[in-house]
């Protein structure tokens, strides 16, 4: 038995070592080389070259934030479903590689029944039990490469699986801190919009005063009551945009609305970082980027498939062997009865059908090629979103800056003119209009504001920053 097992060893050791692997093996795709340098957007001095902080909300030093992010990162439920997509390729990957195994079969039974005489045994009788066990063992030799293509496919695959999820790493980080920069955003606007209506509610009463006192119209008083309508008017608006945002945040954090902290919505201020983004370079973004990742291992996934189905050209040989006994009770199994053994090898080839392996290859080129370009356009798209979103970052700032101008400007106007109007030396008619200017440069910056805090939350996210596995 020992020698056969030698010979049969030897034999599928020496198809191993004539094996040869078929079909393209996986080169990295080359990237634009003017992508390796700075971005375009770098030289604004609202960002710098400097690496960027994997765990980039930090910067903002902000607990809540810090807490939610954590909080999104252990119970949101794309994270979730991406986990449990990245373990089930995992487990397509062991079963792969459970190719290379040999595939082991152990098999028993019982019967009773009568026994022809020519096949009975010297003193059995007629009718009698007979037992059987054994074990079979066939080994696919890996001639052609088909279960080494096989694993680097499953493996290509898992990696890419994990990359999504990075992927939705990122995006669940950025909408988080999105999300609780909206609320703060609009709950910074709606206590400006209450602060207008407050001066707006100062102008109608000295308004309504000089009216009394005969120095001013009713039309005065209905023009003024109208500003300040308008002004109330836009507040509903901003509790249900706090309040949209807020639930966001919950479902993000994978909360009810009801169950989110009150921490969570206790900021009235926008949130800002008041320091340059450090954002790196386009070969950093490239390498960091899980997006990118995800492609690049899509593309060798299906190039590895041209080997697979390029083997299927090639004949299938199984190299196996089994082993069993047959009694008439249990103990003859396992005590010196009848053994039986078989050892031989299986060829199976499909070569009157080619036509069809190749039209499979030819899917696989095909498919190999969109993964290509699904590439590229991946790292045109990461150059392009990053570009586009530090052009808006810095130009919202300068925009923002214009703002803060205009605005201190609405404010003197209207300071004066409310003090000439109890001075006597003007109307309300002029009031109104500096109220009406300075209520309108009030809500632009307040908006700038949201607009930076959301400029700054997609330049991190094109970044590509928060997939680090580690301390959230």
């Amino acid at each position: 038995m020992s020698r056969i097992r030698s010979i049969a060893l030897g034999f599928a050791s020496m198809l191993t070592l004539a094996a040869c692997t078929v079909g393209p093996d996986f080169r990295a795709p080359a990237t634009p080389s003017t992508s390796a340098g700075a971005f375009i957007g770098s030289a604004s001095p609202v960002v710098n070259t400097a690496e960027p902080d994997a765990n980039w909300w930090r910067l903002y030093n902000d607990p809540v934030l810090d807490s939610l992010i954590a909080d999104a990162f252990a119970a949101n439920t794309d994270l979730r479903i991406a986990t449990a997509n990245l373990a089930r390729a995992r487990a397509v990957l062991r079963e792969t590689r459970a190719g290379r195994l040999p595939q082991t079969t152990i098999g028993a039974g019982a019967s009773y029944g009568r026994i022809p005489s020519e096949q009975r045994a010297p003193g059995a009788q007629r009718e009698d039990w007979s037992f059987d066990a054994g074990l079979d063992i066939s080994y696919e030799v890996d001639l052609f490469g088909r279960v080494t293509r096989s694993i680097e496919a499953a493996n290509a695959d898992a990696d890419a699986v994990a990359a999504t999820h990075d992927v939705v790493r990122v995006a669940v980080a950025a909408e988080t801190a999105r999300a609780y920069a909206d609320a703060a955003s609009a709950a910074e606007r709606l206590a400006v919009a209450e602060r207008t209506v407050q001066l707006i509610d100062q102008t109608l009463n000295l308004t309504t005063k000089r009216y009394e006192a005969g120095r001013g119209t009713r039309l005065d008083v209905a023009r003024v009551t109208s500003l300040r309508d308008q002004q109330r008017a836009a507040l509903p608006p901003l509790r249900a945009e706090r309040d949209g945002a807020l639930f966001r945040l919950a479902t993000l954090t994978g909360r009810a609305p009801a169950e989110l902290p009150t921490q969570a919505g206790a900021r009235r201020t926008t949130l800002r970082l008041d320091q340059p983004i450090p954002v790196g370079d386009g070969r950093a973004l490239l390498a960091r980027r899980p997006d990118i990742r995800e492609a690049e291992r899509r593309l060798a996934a299906e190039t590895a498939r041209i080997g697979v189905a390029t083997a299927d050209l090639y004949p299938r040989i199984s190299f196996g062997g089994s082993i069993g006994s047959t009694g008439s009770s249990i103990g003859d199994m396992f005590g010196g009865g009848p053994l039986r053994w078989v050892l031989g090898s299986l060829l199976s080839w499909s070569f009157p059908n080619q036509e069809a392996n190749r039209a499979r290859i030819e899917q696989a080129e095909a498919t190999t090629q969109a993964a290509l370009a699904s590439f590229d356009g991946t790292v045109l798209r990461a150059l392009q979103e990053t570009e586009t979103a530090l052009s808006l970052y810095a130009n919202e700032l300068d925009r923002r800056t214009a703002l803060t101008s205009a605005r201190e400007q609405a404010e003197t106007a209207a300071r004066i003119e409310r003090a000439r109007l109890r001075e006597g030396k003007t109307d309300s008619l002029a009031v109104l209009d500096a109220e009406r200017t300075l209520a309108g440069a009030e809500a632009d910056l307040a908006l700038s504001d949201a607009r930076v805090a959301t400029a700054q939350v997609d330049l991190f996210r094109a970044l590509g920053g928060g997939w680090q596995t580690g301390e959230s």
